[in-house]
């Protein structure tokens, strides 16, 4: 049997990871047919199916699955081996891949990534922006951002960039005429743009005041899976939408939205920047969480 390279081993372990070839090869920055052939190349070095394939989908073969689970120890001291060279060195190097949120990846991208950048030009940081959930780890990241209140429990969790609020926002052309919310339960008189989540789900709009807490399905013709779609259609008159403050500042900032139910609209727990506690940190990870703290500190 002729000996795979490590290259051939770290693609697999993509595709075996993301059961995806376009994502494995996004993330290793590779076409998509060059990944295949590798994967196809793979196979018969090894003399073994390692994948099954359909038109819709891609997972390992019970070989395949034995292989990985046999390979991700061994890619992760490597990991670890190369982080130690950066600690050495005293300089972070390498990629480090962060799954954010659309909020956290704005917040980010507006001091932190470029200070980072900056202070570590060996790095390549790798953001990718997406609204579903996803585990960290089984998808190669070394940490995520998502709302403190969605972080799973065995993960290690630095909040920053303090409270976050949603609130309800409307045009004035569309509240022109109309007896505007006081209690969410008037939402069911008015228009509404609805929010699809990653899941499928349509979100239901969470209230609170004073220890008094509703979660209202609202009425609506027009569903929009994006918070600055959202925004877009609210400032064109489209109905009442529900948005992280951020996402509607400027627009509120010119009179073009303004805000209802403010009462029922309280900040909650913000974001955090997440990872598994009990891996190896790597030193580019350390150094870029050191910036986040250091921003959150002087804000």
């Amino acid at each position: 049997m002729q000996r795979p390279s490590l290259s051939d081993l770290a693609a697999f372990a993509a595709v075996a990871r993301h059961r995806s070839f376009r994502s494995a090869a996004d993330q290793m920055g590779l076409s998509r047919s060059a990944l295949s052939h590798a994967i196809i190349a793979l196979e018969a070095k090894l003399g073994v199916r390692l994948f099954n394939r359909t038109t819709r989908s891609v997972s390992p073969t019970t070989a395949g699955a034995a292989l990985l689970a046999r390979l991700d120890p061994v890619l992760r001291d490597l990991d670890r081996a190369l982080d130690s060279l950066s600690d050495e060195r005293g300089t972070p190097s390498g990629v480090l891949r962060i799954n954010a949120n659309k909020s956290g990846a704005r917040l980010l991208l507006n001091e932190a990534v470029p200070r980072f950048l900056d202070l570590y030009p060996d790095v390549e940081l790798d953001l990718v922006s997406e609204g579903r959930l996803v585990d960290i780890v089984e998808q190669g990241f070394d940490a995520g951002i998502r709302l403190l209140e969605a972080v799973p429990r065995d993960m290690v969790a630095v909040p920053f960039g303090g409270d976050v609020r949603f609130v309800a926002i409307a045009a004035p052309a569309y509240l022109a005429g109309k007896t505007a919310p006081m209690t969410p339960d008037d939402l069911a008189a008015h228009r509404c743009i609805r929010q699809r989540l990653p899941s499928g789900k349509r979100y239901q709009w969470e209230f609170s005041l004073r220890g008094e807490e509703m979660t209202v399905d609202v009425p609506g013709s027009l569903t929009l899976d994006d918070s600055d779609l959202l925004v877009q259609a609210a400032a064109a008159g489209r109905g009442i939408a529900f948005v992280p403050e951020p996402f509607a500042r400027p627009l509120l900032a010119t009179g073009a939205l303004v805000t209802v139910l403010d009462d029922w609209c309280p900040p909650t727990s913000g974001l955090a920047l997440y990872y598994p506690r009990n891996r190896h940190m790597p030193a580019s990870l350390r150094a870029f969480i050191d910036i986040v703290k250091q921003i959150d500190r002087k804000r």
